[in-house]
């Protein structure tokens, strides 16, 4: 196989001077797995604080936690940044907070694989318009199709119209968050700019969630929110921040494809929820739709 027939080759790897752009690129794409499968079952896990909390109290509370580990992890020089890398983190801390409060509400309505696979619409369609357009545009229509299989039980449609509106807006979140995550890792050295823009999420996430925590929280509910942060959001944004450097937007996009998949094993595994026939073949379809783009963002 060529290196156009790998994930290893130019269509991945991002533009760089290095001579370790294979070793980066298959790292990028470890991280990415990692990345994936802390947020799925960290999703999962979080059912019996999002009971108490509530979604966005519970998001709040994990994007706080979150933001200042890593700011006293990171020590970011914040009076040294320019109004550049200011608005960078801003734009990528909003997407962040978007992104996070929509789905958690999201997995409070509906079922987490159809919840993946909805958000997963943007990242796709990322990669979709990354990879050059044209026939590639069928590859969202064949994911819609998979979501709507999934919506499907074999008896009723699953799920509600806020959930799934909210799921909507995390694939908006997702999509915008990917390309703002190129771009703040190109404006700032190591997890600075991680760092700075999980500040601007807990902020834009506090109107929502602020109330909400303060009703329910109690020292061990305070204990539990802050480890589940270290599933979701800090370790998958520390992955991703750092794969996006070394992998193109598309291929990250394409790669997360597998998303849908993950998701389905954490709701089975920690939350029960099995899957039928069809909603089995609306995994495979967003999947596929992902193959497809794969191999047409190559060529």
């Amino acid at each position: 196989m060529t290196d156009m027939e790998t994930p290893t080759g130019g269509a991945w790897a991002a533009p760089t001077n290095s001579a370790d752009d294979r070793r980066r690129v298959y790292l990028a794409i470890v991280f990415c797995l990692l990345s994936m499968s802390s947020v799925q079952f960290g999703a999962a896990l979080s059912t019996p604080v999002m009971q108490e909390l509530g979604p966005f109290g519970t998001t709040w509370l994990r994007l706080c936690f979150a933001a200042v580990a890593l700011m006293l992890f990171v020590r970011p020089p914040l009076l040294s940044y320019g109004k550049q890398q200011w608005f960078a983190a801003a734009a990528l801390g909003t997407a962040m907070a978007t992104m996070t409060l929509c789905f958690f509400a999201a997995i409070e309505r509906i079922p987490l694989g159809l919840a993946v696979a909805i958000d997963f619409l943007g990242p796709l369609t990322v990669a979709t318009i990354f990879g050059g357009g044209g026939w590639r545009l069928l590859c969202p229509a064949v994911a819609a199709a998979g979501v709507l299989c999934l919506s499907w039980d074999g008896s009723a449609w699953v799920g509600d119209t806020l959930g799934v509106l909210f799921a909507l807006g995390a694939a908006a979140g997702w999509g915008s968050y990917i390309v703002l995550m190129k771009q703040a890792g190109q404006q700032f050295t190591g997890l600075e700019g991680l760092s700075v823009s999980l500040l601007f999420a807990a902020l834009v996430a506090t109107p929502f969630g602020l109330h909400k925590a303060a009703l329910g929280l109690s020292p061990e509910l305070a204990f539990m929110t802050g480890l589940l942060a270290l599933l979701v959001p800090l370790l998958p944004y520390a992955l991703e921040f750092v794969a996006l450097r070394w992998m193109k937007a598309s291929a990250f996009g394409i790669l997360m494809s597998l998303e849908p998949a993950i998701g389905a094993g954490a709701g089975f595994i920690v939350l029960g929820q099995a899957l039928t026939p069809s909603q089995m073949l609306g995994v495979a379809l967003v999947i596929t739709a992902s193959a497809a783009g794969t191999m047409s963002s190559q060529t």
